[in-house]
């Protein structure tokens, strides 16, 4: 590969890497055309991007970028495949689903970097997968939120709108 290509490559990954909340690195050797070509299609309707990458070149677009990706290093071995996600769950779902429709042990999990913490292994792939995304944990805090007022609501609307009913109704939910 000529340099200039090899520069145009980094500076692809950098610009990849910046704009990612999310990286997951992965092996996916032994995958063939089809289940690779499945699996690049699972990813596309999710919203992952999937960069198969040169390690040396992977390690030289992480070392310009403006993340400090560094305790990946030690995982950059053998065949590797990026994923770059905004959503820090989606890929561990996906691995995981993925593994399970076509029944392969492929791909696994080397490392990741989830919501600025890093897992290293494929052990992590639970782990990740249960974290809430921030949409998640941003509609469980308004669920949390609203139950106080709509107790409220209902115990007006279950008294008849007066305050001796209020009060009624509160007492005996507090029964």
């Amino acid at each position: 590969m000529k340099l200039e290509i090899k520069n145009q490559v980094i500076d692809n990954l950098v610009e990849i890497i910046n704009n990612s909340n999310h990286v997951y690195i992965a092996d996916t050797l032994g995958l063939n055309a089809a289940l690779t070509s499945n699996l690049r299609r699972e990813c596309y309707s999710k919203d992952v991007k999937l960069v198969v990458a040169k390690n040396t070149l992977l390690k030289k677009a992480i070392e310009k970028s403006d993340k400090d990706l560094s305790e990946l290093f030690q995982i950059l071995s053998g065949p590797t495949s990026v994923m770059f996600s905004e959503t820090g769950n989606v890929p561990a779902k996906l691995i995981k689903e993925f593994r399970k429709s076509n029944k392969t042990e492929k791909p696994v999990l080397k490392g990741a970097y989830v919501e600025d913490g890093f897992y290293i292994g494929d052990e992590n792939i639970d782990a990740l997968a249960s974290i809430k995304s921030k949409e998640e944990l941003l509609g469980e805090l308004i669920t949390l939120l609203q139950t106080p007022a709509r107790n409220i609501i209902s115990a007006l609307q279950s008294g008849g709108n007066t305050i001796t009913g209020v009060l009624k109704t509160l007492e005996e939910k507090g029964e």
